[in-house]
């Protein structure tokens, strides 16, 4: 039985997890911790804590998961450098899947575009569009943050330079060393990510749309039960799916 703590359990994420752990037996959430809830007093309960909180409030929770040595998984994104430094500087404490997105599919959305970007090579310009509903506050989507960086990695680009959020006026020609990086929102989308490879007479495009948050929550329980049997270190769901 794995003994589960879920950090902002009052929001989407926190609801869904809530609804999809009830369906499986060999978890148990022990606390439902949302703003304004002690967290100290309940951690030695559990085994793992989910945190989908929010990116401001998830340095001091992996803080406290590191002094009383309990695994975490985080699902929060946004981060600035210095929070997401002072996260995985807790590595070597405990076991940490930091994840920009739980699904399967996505995952797998990760490592075709990686192959993809490796098999066209440098004669396509990239293109990553994302959307989401009305009520995220944190643009781009962490998962097109995760695209862009497979992308500028497997072309050797800083994405500090790289990246075009959007375009507007007299940009002139687009130029092969950028990725563009387009965010849309509206609606309830829960999620529709877009990775486009375009050259001159032929263009690939890989999609994925989730339509439901159980897809996200089914996969961070399972990153739960799987960190919890793993050493200190910083993971990710490519470690949780064995695609790594």
């Amino acid at each position: 039985m794995t003994k589960i703590i879920i950090t902002g359990s009052k929001g989407r994420m926190g609801q869904a997890l809530l609804a999809c752990a009830a369906a499986h037996p060999e978890l148990q959430v022990v606390a439902q911790i949302d703003a304004g809830d002690d967290l100290a007093a309940v951690i030695d309960r559990g085994d793992v804590v989910i945190d989908f909180s929010s990116h401001n409030a998830t340095p001091g929770v992996a803080v406290l998961c590191a002094a009383h040595k309990k695994a975490m998984v985080i699902g929060t994104t946004g981060h600035s450098e210095a929070g997401k430094a002072q996260i995985t500087g807790l590595k070597s404490q405990i076991p940490i899947v930091l994840a920009s997105n739980f699904s399967t599919g996505v995952n797998t959305l990760f490592w075709l575009t990686r192959k993809a970007a490796e098999i066209l090579g440098p004669d396509f310009d990239l293109e990553v569009v994302e959307m989401h509903h009305r009520l995220k506050k944190d643009a781009p989507s962490g998962t097109a943050a995760t695209l862009a960086e497979i992308l500028g990695d497997v072309r050797k680009l800083q994405l500090k330079q790289a990246l075009r959020h959007g375009r507007e006026g007299i940009v002139g020609e687009r130029t092969s060393s950028e990725i563009g990086m387009h965010s849309v929102r509206g609606g309830d989308v829960v999620g529709d990510h877009t990775v486009i490879f375009a050259t001159n007479g032929e263009r690939v495009e890989l999609t994925h749309k989730a339509s439901s948050r159980d897809t996200f929550a089914n996969g961070a329980l399972r990153a739960a039960q799987w960190v919890t049997k793993q050493k200190p270190g910083l993971y990710d769901m490519q470690d949780v799916l064995g695609l790594k």
